[in-house]
């Protein structure tokens, strides 16, 4: 299964936050959250999981899902899987390997490797901007990595991160130089993040 650990530490000492309606930020805040990644691990269109059955090592076990959101397996051939966990899926692919009398009492365990679905999108003063696919995990300092790291002219610790929760979009400024340093914690991403790296004033 997808295993995601999150975090609800808050991450005061590193992050400004304004709402995404103020024009300013509200400056430097004790009581500055952003709110909990959330984990969702449903499949889309695009994703890679590893599919395996307890005891058939000759079976293919890498998929990926298909633009229509379906996936063609050994034996039981094409399956609708988008909006599925990957427990789901796992308990899909068994009932219809007992019902079509392939396997009599299969293991099935289904592993998600990328959430191509999913993405988060870094820009401004960074190698490589784009979007990016969520990996299980991810975190802004890993995001950033993706993107080639900083240019050199950078503004580190004023990186803006916006997060939409709820249909409301909220964004805080991480002093990203505190995280290189080990003296704040990274931050957990969920999909849809937008990461924005301000650029130095001279």
């Amino acid at each position: 299964m997808v295993h995601v650990i999150l975090s609800r530490r808050l991450f005061t000492s590193s992050i400004v936050f304004f709402t995404a309606a103020a024009c300013q930020p509200a400056g430097p805040a004790s009581s500055a959250r952003l709110s909990a990644a959330t984990r969702n691990t449903t499949l889309g269109p695009g994703d890679v999981f590893r599919m395996e059955i307890v005891g058939e090592k000759d079976l293919p076990t890498e998929f990926q899902v298909a633009a229509d959101g379906s996936v063609s397996f050994p034996y039981i051939h094409e399956l609708d899987v988008a909006g599925l966990e990957p427990q789901m899926l796992a308990k899909k692919i068994r009932e219809k390997l007992i019902a079509e009398d392939i396997l009599t009492d299969p293991s099935v365990v289904v592993t998600v490797t990328e959430y191509r679905s999913k993405t988060v999108t870094v820009l401004g003063q960074v190698q490589k901007p784009g979007s990016f696919a969520l990996a299980p995990g991810m975190t802004l300092l890993q995001a950033v990595s993706m993107a080639g790291g900083f240019t050199s002219i950078a503004q580190k610790n004023r990186v803006n991160l916006t997060r939409v929760t709820e249909g409301k979009a909220a964004t805080v400024i991480v002093n990203m130089e505190l995280i290189y340093e080990g003296s704040s914690d990274d931050i957990l991403l969920q999909s849809g993040d937008s990461i924005y790296v301000n650029e130095r004033v001279f």
